[in-house]
């Protein structure tokens, strides 16, 4: 594993910001920190960096623990914080050669890794900008880059894509999902979109403690309701509104039937099936035996948002 938390726990003054929370986060994983502003994200991040040190609890990164060996961990973390720290009076190029030196890359090597990581990031068109020239997407590119510079183990992004608009987004969570595939990937944000779009996990923190671990389909289940399932069928002369529905409530399982549209040529029919039992293919035989034409079908999930309110309101 690379990153294992446990027990961990912040305190500012009185006020206990994390709250005795443990994880771990494998190799080859990306992971979304998922949270309300102020629910502990950043400084849960601060720790595992060795920025802060926790009041409680342990951090091991690649079995190294983060605060009896603090330089050892910095050499296998590349760390994007929420406000990217750029120097803007340099251009591309000598700030990435200035931050390979500060994360001792051997001088010999330097150049390579420069090299690539303008490649990985995309920073061609702008390596010998100035940075204060460049739009907010491209310096995201650049803190992402000096981030892993050194080819480090565990990367940790703190809101990546804040501030960026929707084209400059998707090219930020695509080299996400790029990264992931080698690296162990940690990404905090409250942008639930940011999570659907490039986790393979979840942790969701609430007011310093953990309410919520693993991936979004396995949350979706565990919080599902009642199904909700939409029919739309093709009206039959051979059947009124009442037979219809009296033969969808004979499908074992689905607890309510209940005609919520009825034009010239259709029905749209509104289902309700006991909780964690699929009877799709159950409706579409059901209808395929009564010779009728089933125009759509559609089946509610619980989404994402709705979990991230039940747990954080």
């Amino acid at each position: 594993m690379s990153i294992k938390v446990e027990n961990l726990s912040k305190f500012y003054g009185t006020q206990q910001a994390v709250k005795d929370i443990s994880f771990e986060v494998k190799t080859g994983e990306i992971v979304g920190f998922l949270g309300p502003n102020g629910a502990g994200k950043s400084t849960t991040m601060k720790m595992i960096t060795t920025y802060l040190t926790p009041n409680n609890g342990s951090i091991l990164v690649n079995d190294i623990d983060a605060q009896e060996n603090p330089i050892d961990v910095r050499r296998k973390i590349g760390y994007l914080p929420e406000q990217n720290p750029l120097y803007q009076e340099m251009n591309v190029v000598d700030y990435l050669n200035y931050t390979a030196e500060l994360q001792s890359v051997p001088k010999e090597s330097i150049p390579d890794a420069v090299k690539k990581m303008i490649k990985v990031c995309g920073l061609e068109e702008v390596k010998h900008k100035d940075i204060s020239e460049l739009s907010k997407g491209y310096k995201q590119r650049v803190g992402l880059a000096q981030a892993m510079i050194h080819n480090p183990d565990v990367i940790l992004l703190d809101e990546p894509t804040s501030g960026l608009d929707p084209n400059q987004i998707i090219e930020i969570r695509k080299l996400i999902r790029d990264l992931g595939k080698h690296k162990t990937l940690m990404l905090s944000t409250h942008i639930l979109q940011e999570v659907q779009a490039t986790c393979d996990r979840v942790i969701i923190i609430n007011n310093g403690e953990i309410v919520a671990d693993g991936t979004t389909d396995s949350l979706q289940k565990s919080f599902q309701g009642q199904l909700n399932i939409h029919l739309i069928i093709k009206k039959d002369p051979k059947y009124g509104r009442e037979k219809l529905i009296s033969s969808l409530e004979t499908i074992k399982n689905v607890e309510k039937v209940k005609v919520i549209s009825d034009d010239e040529n259709s029905w749209t029919v509104d289902l309700t099936a006991t909780k964690g039992i699929d009877v799709r293919e159950e409706i579409f035989k059901k209808i395929v035996s009564l010779d009728m034409v089933l125009l759509e079908l559609h089946q509610d999930e619980t989404s994402l948002e709705d979990i991230f309110r039940k747990l954080t309101t």
